[in-house]
């Protein structure tokens, strides 16, 4: 089954190998893409599908869809540091989402001003890149709830 994962974030699409931590950049995780956000003082996050919130922490969440299948979303690189200051998050573990549902809100201008990076990467735990159908080119502008990637995991 094909999974439609939508951008959490408005900004412009990047590869992971852009992001500033070697985890994501290389994909010690899995593979996916990034988005680096608008310099806004309030946005949301959106789940990018529909799942159960696994692990959920101010700054990052992951969604469980079954079958050991996961998605990754982190809002910015370093945030851990913050203490959750700047984020809020609106669900709670074990709950389902909707696809394009908010989980947190934050304020990539508050982290850039922080000296944090604001980008946002969107990681399939552990997928095969193979799988993975980038639906926007790196560079292009993205908005939050719009397609960003089709997975079309292996059984």
């Amino acid at each position: 089954m094909v999974v439609r994962l939508v951008s959490p974030v408005t900004g412009v699409v990047r590869p992971l190998a852009e992001v500033p931590d070697p985890v994501f950049a290389e994909q010690m995780v899995g593979p996916g893409v990034a988005v680096h956000p608008d310099a806004v003082d309030r946005a949301d996050v959106l789940a990018p599908c529909a799942g159960a919130v696994g692990a959920l922490h101010p700054h990052a969440f992951a969604l469980e869809l079954g079958g050991e299948r996961g998605v990754l979303v982190h809002a910015g690189i370093d945030t851990v540091g913050l203490g959750g200051a700047g984020f809020t998050v609106h669900v709670e573990a074990g709950r389902r989402v909707r696809a394009g549902e908010t989980v947190i809100t934050w304020s990539p201008a508050a982290v850039a001003d922080a000296g944090l990076a604001t980008v946002c990467p969107v990681v399939v735990l552990q997928g095969d890149p193979a799988t993975l159908t980038q639906l926007v080119a790196d560079g292009e502008r993205v908005e939050a709830g719009e397609p960003l990637l089709e997975w079309s995991p292996r059984d």
